[in-house]
């Protein structure tokens, strides 16, 4: 999948979903582009390198993931017992869509209900 296709199904998932640059200040991190949902990140690429593509992920699977696809592997950056790594130029477009929708439903859900807690303690 090219990098404006990847782009184009983040932004489908959603209205809420919003993209943003927010590491301009740092030399090497300048192009990443996030993609986020509840205000927290559920993907993210190098624009300038789209080789790796960083997903949250249920740590349940990520070990067959890894063993099943050669195209999954370690996330850049981030820990590799929550988020995963894909490259986009060798997954297959289904699997890299549905892993995608996947973090988007498990940022969405955890921080949904996080703030819907925080609404509902705020109210009393």
């Amino acid at each position: 999948m090219n990098i404006e296709d990847y782009r184009d199904f983040c932004l489908s998932l959603g209205d809420d979903v919003v993209e943003k640059l927010p590491f301009t200040a740092f030399r090497y991190a300048t192009e990443v582009l996030v993609f986020y949902v509840s205000g927290h990140m559920f993907s993210f690429f190098d624009c300038d390198d789209f080789s790796v593509i960083t997903l949250k992920c249920d740590p349940a699977q990520i070990e067959d993931l890894r063993e099943r696809y050669s195209c999954v592997g370690k996330p850049f950056n981030l820990s590799p017992k929550y988020w995963i790594g894909i490259n986009p130029k060798t997954a297959p477009d289904e699997l890299l869509q549905t892993l995608t929708r996947q973090s988007y439903e498990i940022v969405k859900t955890k921080y949904k209900a996080k703030q819907s807690s925080r609404r509902h303690y705020h109210e009393e």
